[in-house]
């Protein structure tokens, strides 16, 4: 197997270690023969929907959104920000290990929320997560999410082999 790859960008020859060059979310670059596609679904996750919670791309993982919600059903651990925050991380730490990744692996994250407000609530949560080298990250507010949460996080990670 190929190791890295030269490119040249802007007239500048770049050598790229090709696990770090998936883990841009750049797959779509290597060639179909080298991609498997493989959707993540561990018990407990819920089904019936038109997204798949996780899919899988050589060694990246793209995870779909994740609410505070219980395991296996549609209602909210809590009503709170902290502990819909902490909720959807362990469901994001669930597809991770489902995936073959974690959350040490996890190289950006998408947060969205209902009210920009809960901002530092939902860091001091998140920082207990992220305690080292912490993700890439962009954080929204918005009007509303789906099942009345106040937080969804979105993630990227790299898995292993």
């Amino acid at each position: 197997m190929v190791n890295e790859w030269s490119v040249c960008v802007f007239g500048e020859e770049l050598t790229m270690n090709v696990r770090a060059f998936l883990a841009l979310g750049l797959a779509a670059a290597i060639p179909a023969a080298a991609q498997q596609r493989q959707v993540i679904n561990p018990p407990g996750t819920a089904v019936g929907l038109p997204f798949s919670p996780a899919v899988r791309v050589g060694n990246v993982v793209y995870l779909s959104g994740q609410l505070g919600n219980r395991p296996g059903t549609r209602e909210l651990a809590d009503t709170g920000i902290t502990g819909q925050t902490r909720q959807a991380l362990e469901n994001v730490k669930t597809l991770l290990t489902a995936a073959g990744s974690s959350l040490e692996r996890v190289v950006k994250c998408t947060l969205f929320l209902v009210d920009i407000k809960d901002y530092a609530k939902v860091n001091e949560v998140y920082a207990a997560y992220f305690p080292k080298d912490p993700p890439a990250r962009s954080t929204v507010a918005g009007s509303g999410l789906a099942l009345g949460a106040r937080v969804e996080i979105e993630c990227l990670a790299v898995a292993t082999d």
